[in-house]
């Protein structure tokens, strides 16, 4: 059983011997929110698991003031899957999908022309408008650790190692990195990760964050940086919901409540905006009231 701080939580670990820094996340109260909120498919539940368990890892390792997100993009069985973490650890998550799903699901099977795509979001002190960062590569891999460890090879050039598994209940995901200038050992990198591969998913998902990393490194001086909690959150609001009307256009947006109410239900947490008519012209009348002008 996971020790009840391990539930759902992103652990930071560096293995002093070795050079190498490490995050592990565990997701449970976290990831049953998220998947069951929609009839998945056993392989899609799986690879949407993974995929929020990477976006949980990937925010422990990079600066984020705002969120990051992960999506996968396919052609084939498998239109979308989508995960988001912010900063204060909010986590959410979903798939797209075309049925039948082959069994076993890899990103083989996404289809020619898949990619993976990860967004970083931050928030400059004194900028009124985000700064968005995106990474592409295409899905070459037999899991999707692989594709994570491909991304990074082609955008961060330092060795990066990923396990990533859904067990039970449990999602879960582990990854090192070599710290650059490393003062670690000229074998320790190699060595790491050959106690890494030993790793199996079970442990992976079910053993207390301190034995298991004990248990793997403890010869390489473990030592445990912090934990941080991870939750379900969306960030759906009315105004985000106001933004995508107005993005649409008059014409567009009104269309939307042909039949006197437009009814928007968030994909991610099911929430419902209802915006009727009245609503939707307020959205483009200008702040004074003033109707805008019309061209002669």
């Amino acid at each position: 059983m996971t020790g009840r701080n391990d539930r759902d939580a992103l652990t930071r670990f560096l293995l002093e011997r070795s050079g190498v820094r490490g995050v592990i996340v565990r997701l449970s109260d976290t990831w049953a929110s998220i998947r069951d909120r929609a009839d998945y498919p056993p392989e899609i539940a799986a690879r949407l698991g993974e995929t929020c368990a990477a976006a949980g890892l990937l925010t422990g390792h990079v600066k984020v003031d705002g969120r990051l997100s992960v999506q996968l993009r396919g052609t084939g069985a498998l239109n979308t899957l989508f995960a988001e973490c912010t900063r204060t650890g909010q986590l959410r998550g979903l798939a797209r999908f075309n049925a039948p799903t082959p069994s076993p699901l890899t990103p083989r099977h996404f289809g020619p022309g898949s990619l993976l795509a990860i967004t970083i979001e931050n928030h400059p002190a004194g900028s009124h408008e985000p700064v968005r960062y995106q990474g592409l590569v295409g899905l070459d891999a037999d899991t999707l650790a692989e594709a994570f460890e491909g991304y990074f090879a082609q955008s961060e050039q330092l060795p990066t190692r990923l396990a990533l598994a859904v067990h039970g209940d449990v999602a879960a995901g582990m990854m090192l990195q070599l710290l650059p200038e490393t003062q670690g050992d000229a074998d320790g990198w190699d060595r790491a990760c050959a106690l890494f591969d030993t790793l199996t998913p079970a442990e992976l998902c079910a053993l207390p964050v301190e034995t298991l990393l004990w248990q793997l490194f403890h010869e390489e001086g473990v030592r445990l940086l912090g934990a941080s909690p991870l939750d379900f959150g969306c960030s759906c609001s009315r105004e985000r919901v106001a933004a995508m009307l107005r993005s649409l256009g008059h014409d567009e947006a009104m269309a939307t409540a042909a039949g006197g109410m437009a009814e928007i239900t968030c994909e991610f947490c099911n929430r419902r905006y209802d915006f009727d008519r009245v609503d939707i012209e307020q959205l483009f009348t200008p702040p004074t009231g003033r109707a805008p002008d019309r061209l002669q």
